[in-house]
């Protein structure tokens, strides 16, 4: 069942392919679909694409985590109205997240070379917003925002500051993108002081590759930590249904 390559994004085309087996019978409302290892070898994509899938049918409302036992189909819905709701979804937090680890790895690179004391101690200010965004709770990661937005500034190159101030639009306007970063947060992810301060100080050094490695790594660890937090979910969730039946069995066991 290879997605056709059609011009949508890969977990568009997971999405359209399990949508349509639900809507011919294949998935049947309460059935639990392949584990997400087994769905990445039957459509050749990654397992982060699959876990982008499962969360756009999450939302829209087709599969739901259930007992911490895997992904069960709730409902059916038509064909073209769920293309359409895919299509609405958007890119995801895993395809975003690729396509800034590749990109802002070399616009750090080369910041490296042109960055000044002033902007490495503007840097140094932002880590601080950023850190107390982080004990406050702050929604949005502004400070996380500014702090990559400055770097791709300070390489002196317009076209760099745009397309990196457009990934980061994408990243606050697209509904899947936006969901994914939620539930992260739900599970405690919060942007990571150390890996940026680890940024600076190989701006610092006025090293390219050690900027470069320095990105590179801080956005690896997002991916990891995105792959992490959505399958904690799941997990989540059936806890958090075991306690309420905890709960609902003392209250009865009290009468």
């Amino acid at each position: 069942m290879n997605p056709q390559n059609d011009g949508r994004k890969l977990y568009q085309k997971v999405v359209a392919a399990i949508s349509t087996a639900i809507q011919s019978g294949t998935y049947k409302p309460g059935q639990r679909l392949p584990p997400e290892r087994d769905l990445a070898e039957e459509f050749e994509v990654s397992r982060p694409t699959v876990r982008e899938a499962m969360i756009a049918l999450d939302i829209m409302g087709l599969v739901e985590a259930r007992h911490g036992s895997g992904i069960y189909v709730t409902n059916r819905r038509p064909e073209g109205a769920v293309a359409a709701a895919a299509q609405d979804l958007d890119i995801g937090a895993f395809e975003l997240t690729e396509a800034r680890r590749l990109f802002e790895g070399e616009a750090a690179a080369l910041a490296a070379t042109t960055i000044t004391d002033e902007e490495l101690a503007e840097l140094d200010v932002i880590l601080a917003d950023m850190a107390e965004e982080n004990v406050k709770n702050v929604s949005g990661e502004k400070a996380d925002r500014r702090f990559h937005v400055a770097i791709a500034k300070s390489t002196r190159n317009s076209a760099i500051t745009l397309v990196v101030e457009t990934l980061w639009d994408v990243r606050d306007k697209s509904p899947l993108c936006r969901t994914m970063l939620e539930r992260s947060r739900e599970v405690g992810v919060r942007p990571l002081i150390d890996d940026h301060r680890d940024i600076v100080e190989a701006l610092r050094t006025r090293d390219p590759r050690k900027a470069r490695a320095a990105m590179h790594h801080h956005l690896g660890t997002v991916i990891e930590n995105l792959l992490t937090a959505t399958e904690l979910e799941a997990l989540q969730r059936a806890q958090m249904e075991v306690a309420a039946k905890r709960n609902e069995f003392a209250r009865r066991a009290a009468i």
